[in-house]
């Protein structure tokens, strides 16, 4: 063998993991990959965690824009308190299907705010005995020619929108990132885009070489790749090994 071919055998047997940071609030870890997830949040925790991407896998456009939002009050009274900023978060679910939003809460996979279930978010203290604010998600659909700078345009115009009750008041706490529905779902894509390079790889080392592939039945993953898109990839481990 040559030590080009050394080298580049070398080169194709990286170990791929996961990036991001999480928002919101929990979720169960087992339910994710059927869920909706925020692309940015920690897939799953293992021993074998690693901050690399791996340079194969499914890129495509994300579901949703998201945008973490609060809504925060300061009135002396905590029960009047408690009722302006509740009362607020009331008004921005009502507000959000005439302006082309949605809500949702969760840390890693999403479920939709709604008008049965935003008392249960919960109330922190904001630095004051006197102050306290709730979190929550706002996001748009990634259809059409909605890209993710137009859906940032929308959520803003959203959060400036809906009026202020009593001294609760509502802003943007986060950057925008992107959500996917069901990632789980591409699993079978994946892997032919995981197989198609095998195959190629195999090629390039002659008859007497094959590869081999590990890792297949690890949960799909996934990493934001661009403005609007996410790349969804299996963490996996190929070899290049002589035929017996």
């Amino acid at each position: 063998m040559t030590a080009v071919a050394k080298a580049l055998i070398a080169s194709l047997i990286p170990w791929i993991g996961i990036v991001g940071v999480a928002t919101g609030m929990p979720a169960r870890a087992q339910d994710e990959g059927a869920g909706e997830v925020i692309v940015t949040a920690m897939r799953r925790d293992s021993e074998d965690y690693s901050a690399e991407v791996p340079a194969v896998g499914l890129k495509r456009r994300a579901d949703f824009a998201v945008v973490q939002v609060s809504v925060a009050g300061d009135s002396r009274d905590k029960a009047q308190r408690e009722g302006e900023i509740y009362d607020m978060v009331r008004a921005a679910i009502q507000a959000a299907p005439r302006a082309g939003v949605q809500l949702a809460y969760g840390e890693r996979t999403l479920q939709p705010l709604t008008l049965a279930n935003y008392r249960e978010l919960t109330l922190t203290n904001d630095g004051r005995p006197d102050s306290q604010r709730t979190h929550f998600l706002v996001k748009v659909p990634l259809t059409g020619a909605t890209d993710a700078q137009s859906a940032q345009t929308a959520i803003t115009a959203f959060v400036k929108g809906v009026k202020p009750v009593g001294r609760a008041l509502m802003t943007e706490t986060d950057d925008l990132t992107l959500s996917v529905v069901a990632p789980d779902q591409y699993r079978g894509q994946i892997t032919d885009a995981i197989a198609a390079d095998a195959r190629a790889t195999s090629a390039r080392f002659g008859d007497g070489y094959a590869v081999q592939v590990d890792g297949l039945s690890r949960p799909v993953e996934w990493a934001r790749a661009g403005l609007s898109d996410v790349l969804l990839y299996m963490p996996y481990k190929l070899t290049v090994v002589p035929k017996p």
